[in-house]
């Protein structure tokens, strides 16, 4: 987003509307993996890779019917700040401790600069989708 490619082209997930003929795991089971692995402290996106992996289901949606965050809702799993702006805050947090020892590092403290905007980016679009209450705010690092 902040860089100056033009990006990369990535692979993309086939289209789909059924469940693959080769799984034979059933809804509760996968169910039940994906709350004891919330239980444990896993994060949605660690849960889907296992699940693939280890399970071999590409795609929670297609088998179950509903999606890893639906399935973790409706057992009172869900995090309360989504992973991706947590990731983005815990990336803020350090930079900001590097900064506090590194006063003259003018390279982090742009990528401070450059986080903290995805952080208000993102926090804007989950106020706007109701993931976070309105009056939720991030404090900028003041670097």
């Amino acid at each position: 987003m902040h860089a100056r490619r033009k990006g990369k082209s990535g692979s993309t997930r086939p289209l789909r509307t059924s469940p693959p003929e080769w799984i034979d795991v059933d809804l509760k089971e996968i169910e039940k993996v994906v709350v004891e692995m919330a239980r444990s402290g896993v994060p949605q996106s660690k849960i889907g890779i296992v699940l693939r992996d280890q399970y071999g289901i590409p795609n929670v949606k297609l088998v179950t019917g509903k999606k890893l965050s639906q399935i973790l809702k409706e057992n009172e799993l869900s995090p309360s700040i989504p992973e991706d702006l947590q990731n983005l805050l815990n990336r803020a947090e350090n930079l900001k401790k590097h900064l506090s020892v590194n006063k003259r590092d003018l390279y982090n403290k742009r990528d401070l600069q450059l986080v903290e905007s995805k952080i208000h980016r993102l926090s804007r679009y989950y106020k706007r989708e109701g993931v976070l209450t309105g009056d939720w705010r991030y404090v900028k690092g003041g670097f």
